[in-house]
């Protein structure tokens, strides 16, 4: 019954009206989505209300007050955190898409903590997708700046990026002038260590409150310290069909190598645990067998596992030769042309022998 009571008296603070329940000076609580912030149109989300002080209720309320706000206990967990998971199911463009959430006392239930942040979902529909590029390249060093940049020919006229992971909610940008292709861009700078990550884009419309599918995923690569080398064996020059391989390695620790080529976009590029070998950690990436489009000049970066999108300094670039020999009628044709000059030559001394002998004959007669 006092549950009940309260959540009436409650229902104010959710619409704006401090009339039945004051708002206290407690710390307020982090409110988030779990997995995330986008929600595919007909899925369901988990709204994660929480915070480092021991309340005992926390009240989910949805923009505009639509319902009646939703209390749960608080849950203690192992590292001191309190918590409660609200579970919002059949998302659709036509729910209320903002929410924050508030916490407080058994012992004085009419009064709450500050606000949340306000949350807002972004509903994924089944519309086109749009593309996402990056420039001036997908690994990038410390301080430089990115631009993301979201297109589509649909004609969206507003677009939203997210980041895997990231609980922090899309950034969104209405739709920028472009010469052929609806879009928007995306600044992303000074890059720091915790800009790599997985990156997707949506597109929408003013008049709609659904997205867009995501675009296909961008991966944006940190560079940081540290230099492996890449070497070819059995060398960097190799002829149609040789195997070779590209060896990254270094004597510093790194979990992971990755191999890339000079032009090359996402999605990631070829990647393989590292090997500890001869006091070296190494990687060997197999080109079998070497064909024309190997042609390429390459970087390695290393990696850990805890921070993946983290790289290190690139190695010195290696250009990789692959040779074509000629064909066997270019051969035989060539070994021709070879026969018929060296006649020719030796027609011209004959010619040449003769005239000399002519004139000296003519010579010793006068």
């Amino acid at each position: 019954m006092t549950i009940t009571f309260t959540v009436l008296l409650c229902f104010g603070l959710c619409l704006g009206q401090m009339t039945h329940v004051q708002a206290a000076m407690f710390n307020k609580p982090n409110l988030s989505a779990l997995p995330s912030p986008i929600v595919t149109s007909g899925g369901s989300v988990t709204l994660q209300c929480g915070s480092w002080q021991d309340f005992d209720w926390f009240v989910l309320c949805s923009e505009g007050g639509e319902g009646h706000p939703r209390h749960l206990d608080s849950q203690h967990q192992a590292d001191g955190w309190f918590q409660a998971l609200f579970t919002v199911d059949h998302v659709s463009p036509s729910h209320r898409r903002t929410y924050r959430c508030y916490d407080y006392f058994l012992s004085s239930p009419y009064v709450w903590s500050t606000s949340s942040h306000i949350l807002e979902l972004l509903i994924s529909g089944v519309s086109r997708k749009p593309s996402l590029s990056v420039l001036p390249a997908p690994v990038v060093a410390p301080g430089q700046s990115l631009t993301l940049q979201c297109r589509s020919d649909v004609g969206y006229d507003r677009f939203a990026l997210s980041k895997e992971g990231a609980q922090d909610p899309p950034q969104r940008l209405g739709r920028q002038p472009q010469a052929e292709l609806s879009g928007a861009d995306f600044y992303l700078g000074p890059v720091r260590p915790s800009h790599g990550g997985r990156y997707t884009c949506y597109g929408g419309r003013k008049l709609s409150s659904e997205w867009s599918a995501p675009s296909d995923a961008l991966y944006i690569l940190v560079a940081g310290e540290e230099s492996p080398t890449l070497s070819a064996q059995p060398g960097p020059s190799v002829a149609p069909g040789e195997n070779v391989t590209l060896r990254c390695q270094s004597p510093s620790l790194f979990d992971v190598f990755l191999l890339s080529k000079e032009g090359e976009a996402p999605p990631p590029p070829p990647h393989l645990r590292s090997q500890h070998q001869d006091g070296e950690f190494q990687a060997n990436f197999d080109l079998c067998p070497a064909m024309l489009d190997h042609r390429w000049t390459y970087r390695c970066y290393g990696s850990l596992s805890s921070t993946p999108f983290l790289l290190s300094h690139p190695s010195d670039p290696l250009k990789l030769m692959v040779t074509a020999p000629l064909p066997d009628h270019t051969l035989e044709n060539l070994i021709r042309m070879g026969l018929s000059t060296l006649v020719l030559v030796e027609l011209a001394v004959l010619v040449f022998q003769a005239w000399h002998s002519q004139r000296s004959a003519q010579g010793e007669i006068k």
